[in-house]
């Protein structure tokens, strides 16, 4: 055992590199994880083996709307019950705003902007929403003096010589943090960075400095080198930034982004919206009352949370949503952010597992007054606190992506029902799904994210709320071309039926029979395939907000709806517009509810508006009709006279003139023309779409042509010339077969096989041409 402990051992440091330092804060660290472990077992003697998650009771409400959602408090779907009849009192996790929302956040904000409109819209609860920006934070900290250093770095215009030192010593201290860092993605990360430094270094020694032209030289290198330069210069000079309003900039300018974003995807505005920088009191008067209640204790100016006094006592557990995870170090030195992990602060507190609930802030760090001393929230006592200060002692969901749910929530139940001395204070945890990126992590601090402005520039926000929509809420979501391929395709199935009824509508005599036609047993068997509809969408809805469910059921009604109107059409029948309409304005509502359709229009997705107030559809279609109607009967006309020069002027009409206003027109045989406002942008990407797709098939035609032609003029070759004019060989027979290599070697038998194998083909090739030859002589 002592041989197999010193092996590991060498095996680390010959991995980590030869840091005596390094190695011992990983044996310290694995001393502490020893005595917290015996913490654990201490404060859990009676849960027999792992420890599991402790037992949960619906409130006593008095609504049970039959709606069930996937509770990580129990890791089951369970009846949702609200406290307060009807009232809904939500939190949920916002941002932390040190930089542009990613993906990662439409995955969050727009599952739980979906979660929310169907419990407003559909199940018709009181909603009170409320969300919070976290401004005071490790990452916001450390960016804002990276931001600021950097901007004065480039203010400085320091010569390309200076600049190129201090990269030089920027990566050196870089390759040190990827010689002692054992995480693989962190490490790819920091690989990945040295390889774009070094070739930035490279390029800019290399460029050869005319006069006067070192500054645009300058200015490449360090913006290819920022990241691992402002890193470096906040190592040297970030303990010398004291301004608070240094760090409240960047966290305002970021905030703003992320509402931008948020409203190009159409995600409804909270409530209430805190902010941390805004709570400082009462982050106090929190932390203190914690204190007080005995499960909090200062410590060199920072205050901690007991998690093992808080686990033995009556009525109170810790680690509720992951209890397996209590005492995973690397989880919870994440949870308490970059600048508060070094040997002294971890020294500092009783237990490995506890964590800061106000931390002493050191050089180069905002600070406020406490009874402490001058220092700052800690991460997971803003949430508890902002929450209880909008919504009380007792929440009905709290919502927050899955990476949260340990140490983040954990924490913030801990705090609050030390604080209230409850054992309730979140009654319903709906967590969001991971997002992948073409199956690989994505992850902000290992820069590896897409933009949600990226993401806007290559599909609507419609189309990515469809992917959301298509999947659950709860699991993980990959963001690939496929995903996309699929929303997109959803959408345009139900863009043309939409289009299909209300060309119905426009082009059927509703006057005849007041639009009511007799119901046959067509109508009877689509109505009750809608009635079928409506009922799985109810139950999808009710199983934890299945949207993947709803959706299927609304693509069935879609398909049942276009079958239909295709018998009716064959037979020369007028469908039943009137019951196309009602399926149509409900398949509308269902996605407006869901937020996929924007405007007050009753059916179909918007057009385009005028002003904010008019829809353009209902402006221009009359025009619209009145000319396509007229082009139809002009087409009719010129058809009969066999006049090209006329039809090939409504071509142009239907393929360019009306394209360039955003009109798409498709003729069909036998009925009126159809009639589509689809948008400039949106025809002219389909157009040239297609346009290339033509050139495309255009040049696979050249190529299979000129393949053809190559095959013609191979069998031209006489077999007896076919390998002379081949280097590989330097002698051949009478037939002009091989027999010598290259080299003078005679050629193996193998290689004399595969040879006459061609050779024989070549003949048959030769003899096939030679006999068409004399077929065409004759």
């Amino acid at each position: 055992m002592v041989l197999l402990k010193q092996i590991s051992c060498q095996l680390f440091v010959k991995k980590s590199g030869p840091s005596l330092i390094y190695f011992q804060q990983f044996r310290a660290k694995r001393i502490r994880g020893r005595q917290h472990m015996a913490s654990i077992d201490n404060a859990d003697k009676t849960a027999p083996g792992r420890r599991v998650q402790p037992s949960w009771q619906p409130p006593e409400g008095s609504v049970n709307v039959g709606l069930q959602v996937y509770n990580s408090l129990t890791r089951k779907k369970e009846p949702f019950i609200p406290q307060n009849g009807r009232n809904v009192l939500w939190y949920s996790c916002g941002p932390t705003v040190y930089d542009d929302s990613h993906m990662g956040h439409a995955r969050s904000y727009i599952s739980f902007d979906i979660l929310r409109r169907v419990l407003k819209d559909y199940f018709n609860f009181n909603v009170l929403y409320v969300m919070n920006i976290t401004d005071i934070d490790d990452k916001i900290i450390k960016r804002a003096r990276q931001r600021y250093l950097m901007e004065e770095y480039l203010k400085r215009k320091e010569p390309l010589s200076k600049a190129l030192k201090d990269t030089d010593d920027a990566l050196v201290a870089l390759k040190k943090k990827l010689d002692n860092e054992l995480d693989s993605d962190k490490r790819d990360m920091y690989q990945r960075l040295i390889g774009k430094v070094n070739a930035a270094t490279e390029l800019a020694a290399s460029t050869k400095v005319e006069q006067g032209g070192g500054d645009s030289v300058r200015q490449i290198l360090l913006e290819s080198v920022a990241d691992v330069l402002s890193d470096w210069l906040d190592k040297q000079l970030g303990s010398q930034i004291t301004e608070n309003s240094i760090f409240a900039e960047l966290p305002k300018l970021y905030e703003k982004k992320f509402h931008e974003d948020m409203d190009a995807l159409n995600v409804l505005p909270p409530d209430v919206l805190t902010r941390v920088s805004e709570y400082i009191p009462e982050v106090l008067e929190y932390v203190q009352k914690i204190i007080e209640q005995g499960f909090g204790y200062e410590s060199n100016g920072s205050v901690y949370f007991d998690t093992v006094r808080f686990s033995q006592s009556s009525g109170h557990y810790y680690a509720k949503l992951v209890p397996e995870a209590y005492g995973d170090a690397k989880a919870l030195e994440e949870g308490e952010g970059d600048l508060s992990v070094s040997e002294d602060r971890l020294s500092e507190k009783r237990n490995t597992t506890d964590f800061a609930l106000w931390k002493s802030s050191k050089p180069g760090e905002p600070s406020w007054n406490s009874p402490w001393g001058k220092g700052r929230p800690g991460w997971h006592i803003e949430c508890s606190v902002m929450a209880s200060s909008i919504v009380g002692e007792s929440l009905d969901i709290h919502t927050g992506g899955v990476d949260l749910k340990f140490p983040h929530h954990d924490n913030e139940l801990a705090q609050a029902e030390a604080y209230y001395d409850n054992d309730h204070w979140v009654r319903y945890f709906l967590h969001s799904g991971h997002l992948t990126i073409s199956g690989c992590k994505m992850s902000k601090s290992l820069k590896n994210f897409i933009t949600i402005k990226e993401a806007l520039s290559k599909h609507t926000a419609r189309q990515l709320r469809l992917m959301f929509l298509l999947h659950s809420w709860k699991d993980t979501l990959d963001y690939s071309e496929d995903t996309m391929k699929a929303a997109i395709s959803y959408e345009k199935t139900v863009d043309a039926f939409f289009w299909r009824v209300k060309n119905l509508l426009r082009s059927t005599d509703t006057k005849l029979d007041h639009g009511f036609a007799k119901w046959l047993d067509e109508e009877k068997q689509l109505y009750s395939k809608f009635q079928e509809c409506e009922k799985q969408v109810h139950e999808s809805l009710c199983d934890s907000v299945d949207t993947k469910g709803a959706l299927d059921a609304l693509r069935d009604i879609v398909s049942a709806s276009n079958i239909y109107i295709e018998g009716k059409l064959k037979s020369n029948e007028i469908p039943s517009v009137g019951l196309l309409k009602n399926i149509a304005v409900y398949v509308t509502h269902i996605l407006k509810m869901f937020g996929a359709v924007e405007g007050e229009q009753e059916l179909g997705f918007p057009a385009g508006e005028d002003s904010g107030t008019r829809n353009v559809e209902d402006m221009v279609m009359p025009y619209l009709t009145v000319l396509a109607n007229f082009r139809d009967e002009v087409r009719i006309e010129a058809r009969r006279r066999k006049d090209v020069s006329t039809l090939e002027l409504c071509d142009r009409l239907r393929d360019d003139v009306l394209p360039e206003l955003g009109v798409q027109l498709e003729d069909h045989e036998g009925t009126a023309p159809s009639i589509k406002i689809v948008g400039r942008e949106k025809l002219m990407k389909e157009r040239e779409a297609k346009l290339k797709q033509q050139e495309a098939e255009r040049q696979k035609s050249a190529e299979k042509a000129r393949e053809n032609e190559l095959k013609e003029e191979g069998k031209k070759i006489p077999p007896s010339e076919m390998f002379r004019k081949d280097e590989r060989f330097s002698q051949f027979d009478e037939k002009g077969f091989p027999t010598l290599d290259a080299s003078g070697q005679e050629l193996s038998k193998s290689q004399v096989k595969k040879l006459m194998k061609l050779y024989d083909a070549q003949l048959k090739k030769y003899n096939d041409y030679l006999k068409t030859v004399q077929n065409a002589s004759k």
